[in-house]
């Protein structure tokens, strides 16, 4: 802590006490300007990128499933991302659990897909709005971890499987996977990106 200065003493005596508190950097320089240096190199990735922007609607493409593109809805209230399916039967695999589905869209071959589950997902939603309590039902869904290729942009990102049959979109874009893919969603626009090209 330092000593109250005594008003009488001379200004120069008094500034000389203080340079000798302060510390140099004259012969640090080069070591202040190196540590300055790192410390912007460690802030660069805070600095995020600014965020594309995509339309409330896009194609993407499922390079793991045929190549199929599919009109997806990017909806930043959900938070997982869902694929829609069906005849969907878990298995093991050499201990592993595995899933076998079949894509539930309108115009696409039947063929069956396997892929290695990542999770299950339990996901709660109301019986009925109109009911009074808090009546819930717990689906639980499989989870993989898919390719999706938006614009030229191609990410994995873990998409649950459940029956989309009665939305329009067979394919739903949640919050996790819009961050992967550093997406800002504007409502007013659609299929803003290019066809997937990955």
């Amino acid at each position: 802590m330092l000593a109250k200065a005594d008003s009488s003493e001379p200004i120069a005596r008094r500034l000389s006490k203080i340079s000798r508190l302060t510390p140099s950097f004259s012969k640090e320089a080069p070591y202040v300007k190196s540590l300055l240096a790192l410390f912007a190199l460690v802030a660069l990735p805070v600095m995020a990128a600014e965020p594309t922007l995509y339309g409330r609607y896009e194609y993407i493409a499922l390079p793991e499933i045929g190549g199929e593109v599919l009109k997806a809805k990017m909806d930043t209230g959900a938070l997982t991302a869902s694929l829609s399916a069906k005849d969907i039967e878990t298995f093991t695999r050499d201990g592993e659990n595995w899933v076998r589905f079949r894509l539930g869209t309108k115009d696409v071959s039947n063929k069956v897909y396997e892929h290695k589950i990542a999770r299950i997902s339990k996901i709660k939603s109301r019986s009925d709005e109109e009911d009074e309590g808090d009546s819930t039902e717990v689906a639980k869904r499989p989870v993989v971890d898919l390719e999706l290729c938006l614009g030229n942009v191609k990410r994995t990102v873990e998409v649950n499987l459940t029956d989309r049959s009665n939305f329009n979109y067979p394919l739903l874009i949640g919050a996790k996977a819009l961050r992967e893919f550093g997406a800002a969603v504007n409502p007013a626009r659609r299929f803003t990106a290019d066809k997937p090209d990955c």
